[in-house]
């Protein structure tokens, strides 16, 4: 399991992901953003990931791989409804949600499962 802090951070780094997903954070999708994160606890720390991300214009594909492995070694966790939901509104807040946001937030819930699905499998055969 990782910290918090680091869990949150990385909630910072997958919103990146989905802004930059169409090639340009877009006004719109910050003023999103800012409105989601002030309903939640760690909403400054979660910014402050998607600010540091997009100040360095970091590689949306090695971010990604690096928010599942996170997110993986957390392992299933409540915050994660409230990340989709962020992603949803994110992608939709500027001209409905195109097909490279679509297929993060896809992507996401699937890869999710997928290394949760293997950690299983890993852990059965560790014991048979």
């Amino acid at each position: 399991m990782v910290s918090r802090e680091r869990l949150y951070r990385t909630f910072g780094e997958l919103l990146y992901v989905i802004a930059m997903s169409d090639g340009v954070i877009q006004k719109e999708e910050v003023e999103t953003l800012e409105e989601i994160l002030m309903g939640h606890p760690k909403g400054a720390d979660i910014k402050w990931s998607f600010e540091y991300e997009s100040d360095n214009q970091s590689d949306i594909e090695n971010l990604y791989k690096k928010v599942i492995e996170v997110f993986s070694d957390n392992g299933p966790d409540m915050e994660y409804d409230f990340m989709l939901y962020a992603l949803t509104k994110i992608a939709e807040a500027t001209d409905g949600i195109d097909k490279n946001e679509e297929q993060v937030i896809n992507n996401f819930s699937k890869d999710l499962l997928e290394r949760f699905k293997n950690d299983i499998e890993k852990i059965k055969e560790k014991f048979k």
